[in-house]
Formats: structure tokens, C-alpha cells, sequence
């Protein structure tokens, strides 16, 4: 269980730029203020064997169908995930992504042969994006709205366009806020 609630400390620090107390939790679940973390809060419980894991299961569910993001349960989420402006979002199950990334609305990650993308830590991909197979985004890198990812990205890249095409490699265009350190979450709970 502990290592959930780093999960979700994690995500609650990149929306917010603090620790949450137990109290600061329990405000978001239950007044709602942000609906994309109170998604990620049920996808982390949701994802792992724990006390509460049948009930967050049914909520994720509710949620998904609500919300119109369709992240299932168990995918493969570092720490410090970040939904932004969180409707239309639909990752395959089998997609691994890294610490501290941010996704936005109407985000598709997809595939047809079984070999979903990987995306690396401090990634930012912005609004009407599709990522398609078996893509490999680097570290550091920025994906421009609407573009269409259909071959791997360096370290520290742009991408934009139609298919997806190298802009700079200078660094993100985005800044990637409240990154959280994994070195400093081992200590944590």
C-alpha cells in the first residue's frame, strides 16, 4: 500500500507544487476540484492488489466513462503523472510511460500489433496527439499539438506536424512542472 500512496503523493505534487497532507487528499477525492487527479487517484488504486482495490476498480470504471479517459488499469505509469484538461484521452493497456509526463485532451495511444509506445521521463505531449505502434519517446522530449507519432523520438526533441517530423533538439518547448524526484520518493512513507 505504501508504495500506491508514492504513486499518488507523486501525481498530487505535480498538480499542486506540495506534499499533501492525509486532509489535502481527502478534500480533492471528495469536493472533486480537480477531476483529473481524482482520476489518477482511483487508476493508482485501481492498479495494485490493495484493501480498497474491488471498490476502486468499480470507481475507475464510473470515472472512465465519465470522464472519457480511457487509461486501464495496471497500465505501466511512473511517478508523477499530470492529466491536463483530461477528456478524450485513450491509452493502450500495454503503453509504458515514464516520471513526470504530461498528457493533454484528446490524446490517442495506439495500436494493432500488440507493440504500444514507450515514453520516456519529463515528456510533454500536448493536445490532439496520436501515437501509433511501436514508438519510442526519449527523455526530456515535447510532442507539438495535433501531431501524429508514428517513428521514434530522440532525447530532448520537438516533434510537431503530420507525420511527426524533428523541429529541435534544444531541449522542451514545454517546461515539465513540479517534477517530482524519484530519488527522493524512496525515503517516502
Amino acid at each position: 500500500m505504501n508504495e500506491i500512496f508514492k504513486y499518488i503523493y507523486s501525481d498530487y505534487y505535480r498538480y499542486y507544487g506540495k506534499n499533501p497532507s492525509r486532509w489535502d487528499l481527502v478534500k480533492q477525492i471528495m469536493m472533486v476540484r480537480n477531476h483529473c487527479f481524482v482520476y489518477s487517484f482511483w487508476f493508482r488504486l485501481a492498479s495494485k492488489k490493495n484493501p480498497l482495490y474491488y471498490f476502486a476498480r468499480w470507481k475507475h470504471f464510473r470515472l472512465t466513462r465519465k470522464y472519457g479517459i480511457q487509461i486501464p488499469a495496471g497500465t505501466k505509469i511512473g511517478y508523477g503523472f499530470y492529466i491536463g484538461h483530461g477528456v478524450g484521452v485513450v491509452i493502450n493497456g500495454g503503453t509504458v510511460i515514464g516520471n513526470n509526463v504530461n498528457i493533454s485532451q484528446f490524446l490517442s495511444i495506439g495500436t494493432n500489433k500488440r507493440t504500444p509506445a514507450v515514453i520516456g521521463d519529463n515528456v510533454y505531449i500536448g493536445p490532439h496527439v496520436s501515437i501509433v505502434e511501436d514508438v519510442h519517446i526519449g527523455n526530456n522530449a515535447t510532442i507539438a499539438a495535433g501531431a501524429v507519432v508514428v517513428k521514434d523520438v530522440p532525447d530532448n526533441a520537438t516533434v510537431g506536424g503530420v507525420p511527426a517530423k524533428v523541429i529541435n533538439q534544444k531541449g522542451s518547448g514545454y517546461l515539465v512542472h513540479n517534477r517530482i524526484d524519484v530519488e527522493r520518493l524512496k525515503d517516502f512513507c
